[in-house]
Order: structure tokens, then sequence, then C-alpha cells
């Protein structure tokens, strides 16, 4: 790609990302690419040059941005503090000034920082130089390679009739979470490509890699590849000095200090520089685009069937070496950016349509934050991916930290959910796992995923049975559609439908790459006609007796649960619990629907008669004598929760049992033909015809249709400021859980819930990225 097109392409990102966000959270993501990997604007309410960048713990990230104008003597911080280093200095001969700061505007991908620079006194042009600072972490749902990329891209943009210098530093908190780390660093130089232009690259590790190890949360291996065009001017050495000579003299000096030292031991930074020569007759653009990487290998280490293996990155299996990839990805932003913003732009389509205006920018907040608890490893011929539980206890692929997030995989792309489900469901069929329901995590830290071979995980047993198999189905749900329109997600029909019945090999292979509209490296098709049901039959017949086994853990002990832990821990353990009964005969009642994948009647008789006859004891059991909400628990009258396991219920679509849209002989599930889209719960009262009563006299639905519009009436009775709040005992909620409610209420009562968290993100007094756990009232911290 020609560099002429790389900056077309960049502006044209910065365009389309511009539109002004609705929202203002108190921190918005800049360089997230996974849990190592991630970079935060603190303080987003204030001017980035308030504070300095965050890593997602809240510990700050040495990160400066600042621009000068030749001519003038003013300085300008554009993000982080590395003004303070210029204040220090006696006598300067600059002074520190601030621009304009326009604000910020992201979507999916994308977060700009705007500003306008003021022209100086003797300028030609009195007309401020527009800048703006794009950062994209490309969500790209048809490209999984791209996505297990490790690396994010930042561009400088500029805009107006006067030059301008712009000066960008990074310190070695990037690469340990111990400020006494001691670090090491080099710069070096390649071609791009087959292009006559080059590369710089700053590389920073420990000097002593503590392989494997967090400290703070931050990986303590790996190195840091801050990349730009080989014409920058670039200099490490002290912060105290580096910065103080860009602001007085607009340049730096292609010198480095090989003092190998501590992060903060005469604070050692490694910055780039680059001077816009912009016309001064007319308004004219210029850009310069870095990325960031964090490499590490192995990335994890996993107890697989195998035994204890050190996995390396996926993206390694397509790229010979560090700068092999460096290469390519520098060289492929056109087309991630491209792919990046069609996601962006499909989300904020089926947001809009899906609840209030706010939401669009809700679900944009989300994606980056998703995807930065994960790392992809494995090979192509058996692709992983690895998540880490964020903001707890750092806890390795815990089922139900994916469990709140699987909606995102679903929609995005659900063969990362079944890259996310395989390492569990491979280390329990290995029979490193003793107990007989579902594992709470794969081990007590991450990147250590050594299983739990003593059973002592934490102990939540029928919510991880629940989980697993409602997500179980809900994956071979997504492989099993006619049309491109019926699909869950709109990219899984793009690509070739070729199919390998080899039993023995992954369902969900990435082995062959594809080429399409000129895009090299993009997925295959997900499921479809020709190849969907023999996809989920091969993989689902594989572990058929580990889901077998979780769901007779469930028939024993999921309607009356004992005392034990939901999802929600930080509440206690609670015998009796309403919410979590209704998961685990979800669970049941989805491997009855798992059964039916693999045509095995008598498994899914069983599995559907003991469900039927569960639920409507639940709904005898959970249900308050006034019949206007669920309980917490059967046995706490008074009590009320938020049932928010109701949502699977109609996401597996059994809402839709015993209906004219529910399967028949005429309209098998997993048959070839034209299948039945969803339809609204509530029917229109101008066309009772399209859902005339059930002809066999059985209620429509599995869980009584009356528990939804019951739960939706009491959810906007007992909202409050800030959210719906988890339950009767307290006043604080779950982001996760509240849309999941939301999902299945009245339109009103949806809005009402979505406008309160929309406000909690615009006053909350929390200091963290979009947080899971906060008050519903005071200052919703």
């Amino acid at each position: 790609m020609r560099w002429g097109t790389l900056a077309a392409a960049a502006a044209s990102a910065v365009s389309l990302s511009a539109q002004a966000s609705k929202l203002t959270p108190p921190v918005l993501p800049l360089i997230v690419r996974n849990p190592y990997l991630s970079t935060w604007l603190g303080d987003a309410r204030e001017p980035p040059w308030h504070a300095w960048p965050m890593f997602w713990t809240g510990e700050k990230m040495g990160f400066s941005i600042m621009a000068t104008v030749p001519d003038s003597d003013k300085v300008f911080p554009l993000l982080g503090r590395g003004h303070d280093s210029l204040e220090l200095v006696a006598n300067p001969a600059y002074n520190v000034s601030f621009p304009t700061y326009l604000g910020a505007h992201y979507d999916a991908s994308t977060t700009n920082l705007s500003y306008l620079i003021p022209a100086p006194e003797l300028s030609a042009s009195s007309t401020p130089v527009e800048l703006t600072i794009s950062f994209l972490s490309p969500v790209t749902p048809t490209s999984t390679l791209r996505q297990s990329i490790p690396a994010s891209y930042m561009t400088v943009h500029v805009t107006g009739g006067f030059n301008v210098n712009i000066y960008v530093d990074i310190n070695g908190q990037w690469v340990s979470g111990n400020r006494g780390s001691r670090i090491m660093w080099e710069l070096s130089e390649q071609q791009l490509g087959d292009t006559d232009k080059g590369l710089k690259t700053w590389k920073i590790r420990r000097e002593t890699e503590l392989l494997l190890s967090e400290e703070r949360d931050r990986a303590e291996w790996g190195t840091l590849y801050f990349t730009g065009p080989s014409d920058l001017r670039h200099e490490a050495g002290i912060s105290g000095r580096v910065r103080p000579r860009f602001a007085r003299t607009g340049s730096l000096q292609n010198e480095i200090d090989h003092d190998f030292r501590g992060i903060m031991e005469e604070e050692p930074i490694f910055a780039f520089a680059k001077s816009f020569h912009l016309d001064s007759s007319k308004s004219s653009s210029d850009s310069v685009m870095f990325s960031f990487a964090l490499i590490q290998n192995p990335v994890t280490q996993f107890a697989s069937a195998r035994g204890l293996t050190f996995m390396r990155p996926l993206w390694a299996s397509w790229f010979s070496s560090v700068e092999e990839l460096l290469d390519f990805h520098y060289l492929d932003y056109t087309s991630a950016a491209s792919l990046a913003f069609n996601y962006s732009a499909q989300l904020a389509i089926d947001a809009h349509r899906s609840g209030a205006d706010d939401y669009v920018d809700i679900v944009a907040l989300t994606a980056r934050q998703v995807l930065g608890a994960t790392v992809f490893s494995g090979t192509p011929d058996d692709p992983i991916l690895f998540m880490k539980e964020i903001s707890s206890n750092g806890n390795f692929q815990t089922i139900d930290v994916i469990f709140p997030s699987f909606p995102f995989f679903l929609y995005t792309n659900p063969r990362w959910l079944a890259y996310l489900l395989e390492p569990l469901i491979e280390h329990m069929l290995s029979g490193q796992y003793p107990n007989q329901y579902a594992m709470h995590d794969l081990g007590y830290h991450f990147p250590n995923a050594t299983g739990h071979a003593d059973g002592r995980d934490e102990y939540m047993p029928v919510e991880e049975c629940g989980n697993i198999l409602i997500m179980g189905l809900a994956l071979v749900n997504s492989l099993i559609y006619d049309t491109s329109a019926a699909a869950g997600s709109v990219w899984s029909s793009l690509g070739s439908d070729s199919f390998d019945p080899d039993p023995s090999t992954s369902a969900f292979s990435l082995a062959t790459l594809e080429t399409r509209d000129g895009v090299f490296g993009l997925d295959d098709s997900w499921g479809g006609s020709t190849k969907g049901l023999k996809q989920a039959q091969k993989w689902v017949t594989k572990s058929y007796r580990l889901w077998k086994q979780w769901t007779s853990y469930l028939i024993e002990f999921s309607l009356r649960p004992h005392l034990q832990l939901s999802t929600d821990d930080f509440a206690g353990p609670l015998e009796l619990q309403t919410n979590l009964a209704l998961k685990g005969i979800l669970g049941i009642k989805a491997m009855s629907q798992i059964a039916e994948a693999i045509d095995n009647k008598e498994d899914v008789k069983y599995y559907k008669n003991i469900s039927d006859t569960y639920v409507s004891k639940w709904a005898e059991y959970g249900i308050s004598r006034d019949g206007t909400h669920a309980k917490l628990a059967y046995h706490w009258y008074g009590s009320w929760t938020t049932l928010y396991n109701l949502y699977a219920d109609t996401l597996l679509c059994f809402h839709l049992e015993n209906t004219p849209l529910s399967s028949s002989p005429k309209n098998p599930r997993f048959a070839g033909e034209t299948q039945q889209y969803q339809k609204p719960l509530t029917p229109s009262p101008s066309d009772d015809r399209t859902h005339p009563p059930p002809s066999d006299n059985k209620r429509p639905g599995f869980v009584p249709r009356t528990v939804y519009t019951m739960q939706s009436t009491w959810y906007a009775a007992v909202l409050q400021k800030y959210g719906l709040p988890l339950d009767s005992r307290h006043l604080y909620t779950k982001s996760d859980w509240e849309f999941f409610a939301a999902a299945v209420t009245a339109s009103p009562t949806r809005s009402d819930i979505l406008t309160s968290v929309a406000r909690w993100l615009n006053e909350t007094s929390t200091d963290r990225p979009f947080t899971d756990l906060y008050e519903t009232e005071g200052t919703g911290g």
C-alpha cells in the first residue's frame, strides 16, 4: 500500500469517527488490546492534559504528547502531564500554554481527541490549526488474524496554514508494574514492506523478565514495540531533559541514552518528534501514524489435555518474526480501519434499533473493553481465546465472567465464543477436574491456567453448569441458519462454506484464510445451511458426555439450590435463590435442544420433560404471593430480585414454544428448510392473526409469559436514579445484568433502564473503565 493511500485512509477514519458522542464517561479507551496492552484516558471529562493516561487498574502510565509552533515560544500539552517536566526548568525559553480542547469522540474501535492550536502572532494565517489524535484498536469480526495481533494504532492529524511540531514519548511503565524494575531499550530500523520507506521502533522490556508473572496486574515479561516512520526524529534520555529540549527547539537529537536503569531512576523516556510543514497560503493537511505492540511468547500456560503447556500467541502461526508482524500491521492500516469502521457502523445501527439513543454510545464504549480482557492463542487448526477476570481477583477463564460477555461474542463473531469455551471443555474432558459440575475457572490467576486438580475452585456449581449449557446451545443455534438474513451475526455468512468432516480435527478451524474484495486474512463463514448442522454435530459429539454430566448435576440440584454462591459472589451465599434456580432449569432445557442437534431423541424427550416439570414448580416457588414479582429466594417473603436469567429464555427462543413460530413436524429446528424468524413477545393488537392461540391448549412459552410482564412492571417501580438495583438487599447493581433484564422488558421500561445507566455514565464518581458493579444512588460510585 502506498503512503498516500495510508494518509487518506487515516483521514477518512477520523472523519467517520468524529460524530459527537453523546455520553461523557469518566474513562475512555485509547490503546486497548489485551489485559496487558491497556491504556486509557482517565479523568475523561477533563482536558487530556489534566492527568496521565492510566492502566485499567487506575494506575498512571507514562505517555505524553505535546506540540510546539515554530517562531513561537509556546508549547502545548495535548495528552498526559509531560509539561510537569517543563515547569521544573529555571528560566525556560518557552511558555507552557494550553490549546482549545474540542472534546472526545468514540465508536467501537476508535477514540478521537480534537484540539485547536492558536496561530502565532506573526503567522500569515490567523486560523488555528485543527489537530486530532486518533486511537484505533480495531474490532474486526471477519478477521480473527487481525484481532489476534496485540497492537494498536495512533495517528496525529493536522490541518491548517502554519507549521506545527508534534512530540510523543512513553516510559517503562508499559512493561512492568514495579516502578523500580530495571529496563533495557534499543532503537531498530527496518524497511517497510517493498516500499522505499522505513520504520523506526523503540523496543523496551525488563532487563530480567519474570515469565508468566504479574505485578499489580501488569505483565513482567514481554517487549513493547513503539513504532513510527523512519523520517521521525528520536531520542531516549532523562524525561527532565528530553521534554524541555523539545519544548525549546521543536525537535529531538537522534541520540540514545544507553544507561539502563530503573523505570523511575532518572526516568528514561523514549520519544519521537515530527515536524509538519503546512502551506501558509491555504489550509493543508498532513498526518503521522504510530503503532504500539506488546509482544509476549508464551502468552499463558495452560493445563491442556497433554499437560501443562506454554501457549504461543495465535499470530505467531501466520508471521515468522516480530518484524514481519509489525510490517504487516503498519501497512494493514487501511484494511483494519475499514473492517473496524464497518463493524462500528453496523453496531450503531443495531444498537439504535434495540434501545434508547444513548445505547449507541454504551455499546460502542464496551466493545474494546470486552476484547481487552482476552488473548488469542493456540494454532489455526485449534484456536483458543483466553480471558482474564478483570477488576476483581484475576481468575483465568471464569465461566460466569464469560457468560455476561457472550451476547457480545454471538453478535460480533460466534467463533470467538467457541474459542473461549474450548480450553474449559478440553481441560474437563481430559479428567483433570474431579467434580461432576462445571468448574468455576481454569486457574486462580491469569496468565496461569493450572486448573484445580483438588476441585477447590470457587463453589458455584449450579451457576457454572447453567452458564455453560446456555452458552453451548447459543453457540449451536448460531451455526444453524438458512439465509444470511437469518444469521445471528451479520458477518457469519461471509466467506466459503467448506467443511472438514474429520472427527479428530476442530469444528472451528482457521486453517484456511480467505481473500475477499482484495483484503487478505479473512475468516471463512460460520455455520449456514451447507455446513452449520455438521459443525454443530461435530462439536457437540466430541464432548457430549460432559454436557450430560453437567445436566445431571442440574437435575439433582437446580430446582431447590442449596446454600451456595451465584455469580454475584460479593453478595454472599444463599439457599433457594430464585434467579439461580431459573438458570439451572434453563440449562436443562438447553440440553434437550443440544441433544436434538445430534438427533438423540431419547435425551431430547428426557431433558424436555424434566425442564417442563421444573419450570412449573419454579413458578410456584419463586413468585411472590401477590403475583407482582420474583422473590430473591423461595423462602424470603417480602424480597425481590432482578430476574436477569430470564434473558436466556428469550435468547434461546424458548419463549416461542407452543406458538406458531415454534418447531413443528413441518418446521423442524434442525432441518434444511426455511426457518421462522423470532417475533416480538407481545402481539400487535392490530394484527391478532399473526399470533393465534395455541392449537393444543398448552400455554405459550417455556417460562410463563406472565413472568415477563410482571417483572417489567416491577422494574419500572423499583428503578433508581442510576439504574435497576440487583435485588432488595442493597442499592448496588450490576450493569451487565441490567442490560440482560432490560432486553426482555417492555419498551418503556427498557428505555428507562438504559437512560438511567446513561445518566450514571455521565455523572458517576467512579474513576475506572465501564464498571459492572456500582451504586444506583448517591454519587454512583
